[in-house]
């Protein structure tokens, strides 16, 4: 019966031991989700603010586009108006010459 009841309490030892080790192994992995779980929430923290930031260099890169029409329109008029000046002062020169060829003629 001795002899029995020894075993008995050898086995109960084992399983009390390979309890521990499991409770152990639980503890160790809830931990590891607990910082993978920190760690993804930091990721994902970052992701967004990635995309904010890409979302802001997108409409910064809108607004120098808009500015780059402007810019190219406002040049068109001042070619525009450059051209009309040029064509202005040539007629105003031959309005000039034909009144000094007058005035030296006479």
């Amino acid at each position: 019966m001795q002899s029995v009841t020894s075993e008995a309490v050898q086995a109960i030892q084992g399983i009390s031991a390979t309890i521990a080790t499991i409770s152990e192994i639980t503890v160790t992995i809830a931990a590891t989700i607990e910082e993978q779980g920190a760690a993804t929430h930091e990721i994902a923290c970052n992701v967004e603010e990635a995309a904010q930031g890409t979302r802001q260099v997108s409409s910064n890169i809108a607004s120098v586009n808009q500015a780059a029409v402007g810019t190219g329109t406002a040049a068109s008029a001042v070619l525009t108006s450059s051209n009309a000046l040029g064509q202005q002062a040539t007629a105003l020169r031959d309005q000039v010459d034909t009144f000094l060829g007058r005035i030296r003629a006479a």
